[in-house]
């Protein structure tokens, strides 16, 4: 309970002091190489002293903490923008750290980037999963070799004794949120359109598994269609539209990320069917986009379910806790979230939880 109450504490220092979690044209980064992973800095400085007068941590006397950074791609998602922008802004030399990062929609290629950073001897490697299997043989080798793992944003099937700590959503009970919500509108029938995430990811398995397990118990839920859409707003809007032409009766549209959701009512506008508050379907995303949410606020959307990108500042507090020799008493540390209705959110929520 205490890491969660840090999570939520450190992950709402980190949401005042971002103004924008966008996308950002004007950040830079160090160049490429040829593994997609960045060059680390030439340079080491010293490591600055935090707020509570000791000096930021280094991995010995003198050096910068060398991590090695996979993520899905920044371009992905709003969220994963802002949760990339997070880690950037955390894992500077300023911070005590010389930081590499390497990103991927792809298993194998986050794993073969996971065994570089191996190679390159880091000391801590961060993990954001693209699929939740496959990991126990790098995470072994990583572990072989005296390198800590950390994993963010994702849990993943494998041996909890190969990483620290896992601070991440818990995607199972957004989809929870969700599906209750969803009950609560005392529809007589529910013929929902499911567009899902990248199969195999943790927030697809999480969002879809609360939905399945209603429609399976209750007889008025119906799945119309369920179908992966790739967090994609041109995919999600060809499956509806595909629904559209099908002349298949639909009256709500639960879509797994916001992206989704705007592809899917960009097919019903064109179709001229109404849709938010008091019309004709009831539109689902998940994410909170602060454009998203605007929606919400003129009545076009009807739910959004928060996922909390912003987890660099627990990171870097576990890792200031283990190089202080420290233990981590919870292996999973969940973020605070929570769903937004279009009837009660207010423009003060857009401002503090819009990303």
């Amino acid at each position: 309970m205490k890491k969660k109450i840090l999570a939520v504490i450190l992950a709402a220092t980190m949401v005042f002091g971002l103004t924008a979690c966008g996308n950002d044209a004007g950040q830079t980064s160090a160049p490429a190489d040829d593994a997609g992973t960045e060059a680390p800095a030439d340079e080491e400085a010293e490591a600055p002293a935090d707020d509570a007068g000791t000096e930021a941590p280094a991995a010995s006397s003198g050096e910068l903490i060398k991590v090695g950074i996979i993520n899905n791609d920044p371009n992905e998602s709003g969220y994963r923008t802002a949760n990339d922008k997070d880690l950037k802004a955390m894992f500077t030399e300023e911070n005590g750290y010389d930081a590499q990062f390497a990103y991927s929609k792809k298993n194998e290629e986050q794993i073969t980037s996971a065994q570089k950073f191996i190679q390159d001897g880091v000391d801590y490697l961060l993990l954001s999963a693209a699929d939740t299997s496959g990991w126990d043989s790098v995470l072994q080798d990583a572990q072989d070799a005296g390198i800590r793992v950390i994993l963010f944003d994702r849990v993943i099937d494998a041996d909890p004794s190969l990483y620290e700590a896992a601070v991440v959503s818990d995607m199972a009970q957004e989809g929870q949120t969700a599906v209750d919500w969803l009950e609560s509108q005392g529809l007589e029938e529910y013929n929902i359109i499911h567009l899902q995430g990248v199969m195999g990811s943790a927030a697809q398995i999480g969002r879809t598994g609360a939905l399945n397990d209603k429609v399976e118990a209750t007889d008025n839920w119906n799945l119309v269609t369920q179908q992966t859409g790739d967090w994609n707003a041109e995919n999600a809007q060809q499956i509806v539209q595909s629904i559209i032409d099908s002349k298949e009766p639909f009256n709500v549209i639960y879509a797994e990320n916001d992206d989704m959701a705007k592809g899917a009512v960009a097919a019903l506008d064109n179709a001229n069917i109404s849709h938010g508050v008091g019309k004709d379907v009831i539109i689902m995303g998940f994410d909170c986009n602060a454009w998203a949410l605007e929606e919400l606020v003129k009545g076009n959307w009807n739910y959004d379910g928060q996922c909390n990108p912003f987890q660099a500042a627990t990171l870097d507090d576990i890792i200031k806790t283990l190089q202080n020799g420290g233990t981590i008493a919870e292996k999973e540390v969940i973020m605070e979230e929570r769903g937004f209705d279009a009837t009660t959110i207010t423009e003060d929520d857009v401002t503090k939880y819009g990303i």
